[in-house]
């Protein structure tokens, strides 16, 4: 495997462009060595499905487009972003609000710190954003390492 590699796909900010996002990663991740179907692999999707979904709802009509970033870095860590050219940054919302919507980003925090991870964002050129996932590739690669949410 190489010592760095990358894949991206740039969506119209549209509902249906979440599915899209989640099936992208996962054939990505699939070539690059993640078993679907994993506990890793879910973690990975049900992340970018929340990031996406902040893109696509909280950017107001604002961000035509998203786009999500992968980078393996020589097998040790991976990169997930998502991009948009909406200024305001993700942020908690109010535990009222909480009720119906609004835990995504408590989710995407709690997965990537279970994973040994961390959460960045930083700012585009043209005045959006990047929410940046770093986990270790070890935590991902590595069967049911980061525990999914799911319980059947």
């Amino acid at each position: 495997m190489a010592d760095h590699q990358e894949a991206s796909v740039t969506l119209p900010s549209d509902p249906a462009s979440v599915a899209a996002a989640r099936r992208y990663v996962a054939e990505v991740l699939g070539e690059w060595g993640l078993a679907e179907g994993t506990d890793a692999a879910d973690s990975v999707r049900l992340i970018v499905s929340e990031l996406a979904t902040n893109a696509v709802q909280h950017t107001f009509g604002q961000s035509p487009t998203f786009t999500v970033d992968l980078r393996l870095e020589r097998e040790e860590t991976l990169r997930i972003g998502v991009t948009d050219s909406h200024p305001r940054w993700p942020r908690r919302l109010p535990a009222a609000v909480q009720q119906d919507n609004g835990r995504g980003m408590v989710i995407i925090r709690w997965l990537t710190a279970e994973a040994g991870g961390r959460l960045s964002v930083s700012p585009t050129a043209d005045g959006g954003k990047t929410v940046w996932i770093a986990l270790p590739w070890t935590a991902v690669a590595g069967a049911g390492a980061i525990p999914s949410t799911s319980r059947g």
